[in-house]
């Protein structure tokens, strides 16, 4: 029994420690999809994260800069806002953090220094090293049937050899881009055309089942703008409510809706030259009102859709809001999306996903967020216990479990 502040802390934190965590949303890979993995300290240095900051000091051309070698631009990021400066932003403090956790001397600053211990190890041995450190059971990866190159990795039998590694169906240039990407189902043998008529909706639906088949895919997936809307007769709308959506009911997974994304705003700065802007979540109540059969997993990219969301999914159980997504990933957002979530869910919503990019992302964004969780759940509990309500470990166990992993699980299987 837990009857002090104090003690609420200490075990929290050894709980903590050990849970086991589902990371819902990544981006990376398998050892079996090759160089699609990417990993080491010049893949983190040249995070469109860091490269957006480092734009913030340096006068080079966009241009300039993307026609050097990975390492050469690494050495500049590097340079410029690790040794010449502070390293005070998330994405800075989450490098050091990457080094720190894998044993490295983070004071030396010393590059080469980094790089010996990466190139003296196997994708298999950081992959490894990296979930036993962070403590992730399992990730959930972002596979596109679209992409030729990782099409041809499933093509071959080898997308799912690694248990530790789950699938979900990204369906992007299906829903955003389908003048272009018809022609891929042609090639692939299914019989549509850009008109879109009832042959191909049915042939969408059979590409789909196929797929999910393929990859054993938990979910379906899609990143949309700001602008998403249902209610017209566009081509997105057609293939969401007549092939998405009952190919979701029928195979019993969700639609992972991510929206809120404003593609390109620079386009010279390529992966770093996405912004935000607010949704309207009127969009989710009518999916979630009108598709009661369906499941819906959700984010949104803007702080101020936060709230609204949050009150949307106490309405409606066939919705599970997830994650505090990419510019939302910071403490001090996140510290506040999570108390807010709690105060209105309870603990029955999935607090967050890493949308790691890069392997060792996975040590520093789960630390940060671990602590951060934990912080807000020491507040909550201590506001239990000054009730006289009665808490022990196992009880605070169970919660661990079922924010960084049970939840999820559940509302699969529900």
């Amino acid at each position: 029994m837990i009857r002090s502040p104090e003690q609420l802390k200490n075990v929290l934190a050894r709980e903590l420690d050990q849970v086991n965590i589902t990371d819902v949303h990544t981006h990376l890979f398998s050892a079996d999809f090759g160089q699609m993995l990417l990993w080491g300290i010049d893949e983190v240095l040249t995070y469109h994260y860091l490269i957006a900051e480092y734009f913030r000091y340096s006068q080079m051309a966009y241009g300039d800069f993307f026609n050097l070698p990975k390492t050469r631009q690494a050495d500049l990021v590097w340079q410029t806002l690790f040794l010449e400066r502070s390293p005070v932003s998330e994405a800075q403090r989450g490098t050091l953090t990457i080094l720190n956790k894998l044993g490295l001397c983070v004071q030396s600053g010393d590059l080469d220094e980094y790089r010996e211990y990466f190139q003296s190890r196997t994708v298999e041995q950081q992959i490894d090293t990296v979930f036993e450190l962070a403590g992730i059971k399992q990730v959930v990866m972002t596979n596109d049937p679209f992409d030729p190159q990782e099409r041809r990795v499933w093509q071959e039998g080898a997308g799912n050899q690694d248990p530790r590694f789950k699938a979900a169906l990204r369906i992007d240039p299906l829903l955003m881009d389908y003048e272009n990407s018809y022609k891929t189902l042609q090639t692939e043998g299914y019989e549509v055309d850009v008109s879109l008529g009832s042959r191909s909706l049915r042939e969408i639906r059979r590409f789909l089942r196929d797929w999910v088949q393929k990859m054993d895919a938990l979910y379906l997936a899609v990143s949309l703008p700001p602008d998403f809307k249902l209610v017209d007769d566009s081509i997105r709308t057609r293939i969401t409510e007549q092939c998405v959506l009952p190919v979701c009911r029928e195979l019993n997974i969700p639609l992972a809706l991510m929206i809120g994304v404003n593609r390109q705003v620079n386009k010279e700065l390529r992966l770093a030259g996405d912004s935000l802007g607010k949704a309207d979540v009127r969009v989710i109540e009518y999916l979630c009102t009108n598709y009661p059969e369906n499941k819906f997993l959700v984010t949104m990219l803007s702080r101020e859709n936060q709230h609204e969301l949050a009150i949307t999914a106490r309405k409606y159980r066939n919705l599970m809001i997830f994650g505090c997504w990419w510019f939302l990933n910071n403490p001090s957002i996140v510290r506040e999306m999570t108390s807010m979530r709690m105060e209105t869910l309870g603990l029955f919503f999935i607090p967050q996903h890493s949308d790691a990019r890069i392997l060792e992302h996975l040590l520093y964004k789960w630390n940060h967020s671990k602590s951060i969780i934990g912080e807000v759940l020491v507040e909550k509990y201590a506001d239990l216990l000054a009730t006289g309500w009665v808490l022990n470990q196992e009880q605070i166990s169970q919660d661990l479990e079922a924010l960084f992993s049970d939840n999820f699980e559940m509302f699969l299987s529900s």
